[in-house]
């Protein structure tokens, strides 16, 4: 494997892409091959924080009978149930882990401070960020942005179930453009679902970079962790 260019990053995995082709639950068959990429990564030296939409649970409120608040704890749930999850596979494939959350789930994980992530990272520990933020009206996309701020990443890895960033949806534009390289200014102007406009805001302000790519493609996220990104650079130059 080639030396990594980062090392630190943040990688957020998208609870829909977890699902695979059953779009929804959790497919073994998308995160087994993900798995093996961390280790070698992690093994090299590269310190790997990990954030998993709940996507593939969840989608957020859906009726008035369910007031925002509450369908948005219920979405931090959901990427709490993914990480543990992930945690699990991984450490069964002989890598350490731990889970941090801004709010109190029992024996279940640990509550966030960014000394103990710091000391977790010094140990070759993966960590992973459930839970979001803690507040509703913020998605897991201010959670990864938050985190790989506040954490120091060299750069936040975004591995979604599409390839990058477009000019439009491809799920309804046949002809849309995939951009190779955006800068953060353009996506903000343009207003392209790269992540919510609070993640691109704070991305702007703190100088984040973000990559964008297909988490189902062979060996993507190994390549991105080397900055061959097959997908979207996202700039903040």
């Amino acid at each position: 494997m080639e030396a990594q260019k980062y090392k630190r990053v943040l990688i957020k995995i998208s609870g829909e892409a977890l699902a695979g082709d059953k779009h929804f639950g959790l497919n073994f068959d998308v995160i087994g091959p993900v798995c093996d990429v961390i280790k070698k990564c992690n093994e090299e030296g590269c310190e790997i924080g990990i954030v998993v939409g709940g996507g593939n649970f969840w989608r957020g409120r859906t009726s008035d009978a369910i007031e925002r608040t509450k369908a948005d704890q219920i979405g931090m749930l959901a990427t709490i149930m993914n990480c543990i999850y992930v945690s699990e596979i991984f450490r069964n494939a002989g890598m350490k882990t731990e889970i941090l959350t801004p709010f109190v789930c029992g024996a279940v994980t640990e509550l966030f401070s960014k000394d103990k992530a710091n000391r977790y990272f010094e140990e070759g520990k993966v960590v992973f960020f459930a839970g979001g933020t803690g507040h509703p009206y913020f998605s897991t996309d201010t959670g990864i942005t938050l985190r790989a701020v506040e954490m120091d990443a060299d750069c936040i890895l975004l591995a979604k179930s599409i390839d990058g960033v477009y000019d439009s949806d491809p799920a309804k534009n046949p002809d849309a453009k995939r951009y190779d390289t955006i800068s953060i200014q353009e996506v903000i102007d343009r207003k392209l679902a790269v992540v919510d406009l609070t993640a691109s805001i704070m991305c702007l302000e703190h100088k984040m970079p973000m990559a964008v790519f297909d988490l189902n493609e062979k060996d993507s996220i190994a390549n991105a962790m080397q900055g061959k990104i097959n997908g979207t650079i996202v700039t903040v130059d």
